[in-house]
């Protein structure tokens, strides 16, 4: 329990910090993006050219240092992750997930020139409590792994999740990144449900497994929906949609369908735990929110872009 709690930890500080590169970087490539556009005499009409322009702006920012550097840290992350979903609870996990939005928010003063209020504080210290609750009154992990249809079925998902992601989103005009943002979550949600599915780890299990596949289709995907969804509209919305998404249904899914259980007697608790851990990250979504000049004038002169 302990070497899982730490992993689980260790994932939590590399994909909070992972985040705020993510963030800086979609966040320059935008702005480059919309001068470039200007510049050319693109006016108002600014989409850059539809699905092409797209995946132009995606490739800009992946080239980028700083996500690169997120890269390199929620590779890391995933690693500490899936030692972590080998030891623990999922909801545990997961919770550990949500709680890395309070990492985001105190790199993000630094990052990002944010300056989290008494408030957001608060929401820091709500995340710290439910964690250390979750890490008290978690019990065993479920040793149950679903049959071959379920595997199956969660690499059918995942294609299905990114296919229709990635359709819906680019023809909204409203929210959008609501959208891509939920879509982000239920990919990484996926990708930590996938984790648990493997029945072997042994690299010649791995390979003829179709979850392990949903692996890579959900977490490669769900990258692509995020730098989306970081671009499109509100942060603090894409964010909130992201780590629901991303958390809910997962720990439950431990529970009902893989046998996660509590401490004898702490169910209530674990549940109060993982709601804080939960409300705490939704909360701080607002680490990386446009201040750029637009309705926060306290802030606006932090951004080094």
């Amino acid at each position: 329990m302990v070497a899982g709690l730490a992993l689980a930890l260790c994932a939590a500080v590399c994909m909070g910090t992972a985040t705020v590169f993510q963030a800086l970087g979609s966040r320059r490539t935008a702005k480059a993006d919309t001068g470039a556009t200007t510049d050319a005499g693109g006016g108002a009409g600014g989409g850059g050219g539809g699905a092409r322009g797209r995946w132009g702006t995606v490739v800009a920012v992946l080239r980028g240092w700083p996500f690169l550097l997120g890269a390199g840290l929620d590779t890391a992350g995933f690693g500490a992750q899936v030692g972590a979903l080998l030891l623990v609870p999922l909801f545990l996990v997961e919770a550990a997930v949500a709680a890395s939005l309070a990492v985001t928010a105190v790199v993000g003063t630094f990052v990002l020139g944010l300056r989290l209020r008494r408030g957001e504080w608060t929401a820091v210290a709500v995340v710290c409590l439910g964690l250390a609750t979750l890490a008290v009154s978690a019990g065993r992990e479920g040793d149950g792994d679903g049959d071959e249809a379920l595997r199956v079925t969660a690499l059918a998902v995942s294609l299905l999740v990114v296919a229709l992601g990635w359709f819906v989103g680019g023809r909204l005009r409203r929210g959008r990144a609501v959208v891509l943002g939920a879509a982000a979550g239920i990919s990484f949600g996926l990708t930590a449900t996938a984790v648990r599915l493997l029945p072997e780890l042994s690299v010649p299990a791995v390979l003829a497994e179709p979850v392990a596949y949903a692996v890579v289709v959900s977490g490669l995907g769900g990258y692509l929906l995020l730098v989306q969804a970081l671009q499109s509209g509100s942060v603090t919305a894409a964010t909130a949609a992201m780590v629901i998404c991303e958390t809910v249904w997962p720990g439950l899914f431990g529970v009902l369908w893989l046998g996660d259980t509590t401490r004898h007697g702490y169910g209530a608790l674990a549940a109060a735990g993982f709601a804080a851990c939960v409300a705490g990250g939704v909360a701080l979504a607002r680490f990386g929110e446009a201040e750029e000049g637009q309705g926060a004038p306290r802030q606006q002169a932090d951004d080094p872009s």
